[in-house]
């Protein structure tokens, strides 16, 4: 397996406990997903591959999943910021939340499961939109998840309207690998690609029952380095979702042999300075930061 740089983050990272929260969507037919993921489990396959830090990210629409995130933070020192939930819909809601969770360091963003939303406008919505606004204002991330087909056209309006609001488009918005609306995809991301306020993941790329390769991932990957560019781009393991499939090592292998393609520089963007850049991660330690 290929060694990490020093220091390397995992942007995209999950853990969760069955007996804290409902996960709706983890259901018992998702077999080896349906169980709990620890903190533990979690850096045993950091170690493995030779990551130093991640950045935990929410599982569940719910305070309770994010009170699990920021406590686990509060006792691991590798984990440097948390992508929690707070209610878009409810500005008043949203506002107290976020005064809550901003008392802890690591807490550097905010998502909304909005593929499992029944709300196609869910982006639009004015209440949302104020919500949004209150997040640019206090500097903090919105990482908008499995985006296309329904929400990636409304990710690009919201770039254009608050520009303010550093944007991450989770999944590089999940291609349709193989689809007939490839081209469809890779336009509307060119769209949110256009405003400088957003950034992407490169992670959550495997196709069930499908084995990862370099060949599969390509078109995505290249697509992602010429519509944003290693400055915009940061990668994630999207751990454990990867575990019915290639593991968190399968996983590794295939992006880190994509990634050292690239100069060091490059690299180093993608692995670490993007997400230290657009999380605001390491604040006052200069000593960590890249």
């Amino acid at each position: 397996m290929s060694a990490a740089p020093p220091r390397c983050i995992d942007a995209h990272l999950h853990v969760w406990d069955l007996s804290s929260s409902d996960y709706a969507w983890l259901t018992p037919d998702m077999g080896a997903l349906h169980a709990s993921f620890s903190p533990e489990q979690a850096r045993a396959e950091l170690d493995a591959a030779g990551i130093a830090e991640a950045v935990l990210v929410q599982a569940e629409d719910s305070e309770r999943d994010t009170e699990l995130m920021l406590d686990i933070a509060r006792r691991h020192p590798w984990v440097v910021g948390v992508v929690g939930w707070v209610q878009l819909d409810d500005v008043a809601v949203a506002e107290r939340q976020l005064d809550r969770w901003q008392q802890d360091a690591s807490f550097c963003g905010v998502r909304h499961l909005v593929h499992n939303d029944r709300r196609d406008d869910f982006l639009t919505l004015p209440t949302v939109r104020r919500s949004l606004g209150v997040l640019a204002q206090r500097g903090l991330a919105f990482d908008v998840p499995d985006a296309w087909p329904r929400h990636l056209a409304a990710t690009a309006q919201l770039a254009a309207e608050l520009s303010d609001l550093r944007i991450v488009v989770d999944h590089l918005g999940k291609p349709p690998f193989g689809g007939d609306d490839w081209a469809r995809w890779r336009r509307v991301l060119a769209d949110v690609a256009a405003h400088p306020g957003t950034t992407a993941k490169v992670s959550g790329l495997q196709v069930p029952g499908r084995p990862l390769s370099i060949e599969q991932v390509r078109p995505a990957w290249d697509a992602a380095l010429e519509l944003f560019g290693p400055p915009r781009l940061m990668w994630g393991s999207d751990w454990p979702i990867t575990v019915p499939g290639d593991g968190y090592a399968g996983t590794w292998r295939v992006m880190s042999r994509l990634v050292g393609e690239l100069s060091y520089d490059e690299q180093s963007m993608i692995l670490r300075g993007t997400a230290t850049s657009v999380y605001q991660l390491h604040r006052g330690d200069d000593s960590a930061r890249p």
